[in-house]
C-alpha cells in the first residue's frame, strides 16, 4: 500500500494536485488505516494516471469523470467536441497575438486602422508628439463612438492634408502646445482655423457634421476632453468665437 506522496510520484504529479482531485470528487479519498494514514493501491494510481492524462491532453477536469466513465462511443464524441473548443481557444489566441503585436506602436490601442495611419501621416509632416497625443485619445472615443463612420471620415482627414494650410496648422498648434501664452502665435493659429472653416462653410463640408456627430451629449465630452487636455484649447476658443465660431469638436458659425 502507498503514502500519498508514493503515489502522487508514481502517477507523475503533486501531493497538492492529488488533494485538489480528493476536493472535487474525481479520486476516490480512501478511509484510513488503524494508524491514522490514508493508503492507496495500485488501482488509484492507474485512475490518477487516466486523470494526469486526460488533463495534460486539454480536458477541462469538470469533464474528466465524464471521459473517464464512458463508453468508447460517447468517448469519442466527447474528445470530438473538446477538440473543437481547443481549436477555438487556439485561434482566439492566435488573434490576441495579432492584436498584441499591433499594438507595439502604441497608436493601435482602441483604434481602427485608418486612424493609425492617419496619425502616421501626422507625424510624417511633422506634428509634434505634443500635438499627436490628445489627437489620438480624441480619435479613441470617436472611434468608440461612431466605429462605422471612422473609415469614411477618416478618408476626408487624409485629403484634408493634402492642403498646405492644414499642415500649416498642424505645424502652428505644435508650437502654440509648447508657447500657448504666445498671443501673437494664438492669433496667426486662430486666423488661420477661420479661414480653412469658411472655405469647408462654403463648400458644404460643415453641413455634413451633423451626420458625423448627431449626439450632442458625445460632442459636449468630446469638448470637455479637449478643454481638460491643454490650456491652449480654452485661449483658442475665445479667439475663435471672437471671428464668428462656436464649439470645437463640431465648429459652427455663431449667428450674427
Amino acid at each position: 500500500m502507498l503514502t500519498i506522496g508514493q503515489l502522487a510520484t508514481y502517477a507523475g504529479v503533486t501531493i497538492r494536485t492529488v488533494r485538489h482531485y480528493h476536493q472535487i470528487g474525481l479520486l476516490a479519498e480512501p478511509e484510513r488505516d488503524a494508524s491514522g494514514y490514508r493508503t492507496y493501491g495500485a488501482a488509484a494510481v492507474v485512475h490518477l494516471i487516466r486523470i494526469r492524462t486526460l488533463a495534460e491532453a486539454g480536458v477541462p477536469l469538470a469533464r474528466v469523470r465524464e471521459l473517464l466513465d464512458a463508453d468508447p462511443e460517447t468517448f469519442a464524441d466527447a474528445t470530438a467536441e473538446i477538440d473543437r473548443d481547443l481549436r477555438a481557444q487556439i485561434r482566439a489566441l492566435q488573434d490576441h497575438r495579432r492584436r498584441i503585436a499591433k499594438l507595439a506602436s502604441g497608436d493601435s490601442l482602441a483604434l481602427p486602422e485608418e486612424v493609425v495611419e492617419y496619425l502616421t501621416r501626422l507625424r510624417d509632416l511633422g506634428a509634434p508628439e505634443s500635438v499627436i497625443a490628445p489627437e489620438r485619445d480624441a480619435w479613441i472615443l470617436m472611434a468608440a463612438r461612431w466605429p462605422e463612420s471612422m473609415p469614411s471620415v477618416m478618408a476626408d482627414k487624409m485629403a484634408q492634408l493634402e492642403d498646405p494650410r492644414v499642415v500649416r496648422l498642424y505645424q502652428l498648434i505644435g508650437r502654440v502646445a509648447e508657447n500657448w501664452q504666445d498671443e501673437e502665435l494664438l492669433r496667426e493659429t486662430a486666423d488661420l482655423m477661420s479661414e480653412l472653416l469658411q472655405q469647408a462653410a462654403a463648400s458644404g463640408d460643415l453641413d455634413r457634421q451633423d451626420d458625423v456627430l448627431p449626439d450632442e451629449a458625445y460632442v459636449g465630452l468630446m469638448d470637455s476632453f479637449a478643454d481638460a487636455s491643454h490650456p491652449v484649447v480654452a485661449r483658442l476658443r475665445v479667439l475663435m468665437a471672437e471671428r464668428g465660431w462656436t464649439g470645437w469638436t463640431r465648429l459652427e458659425k455663431l449667428e450674427p
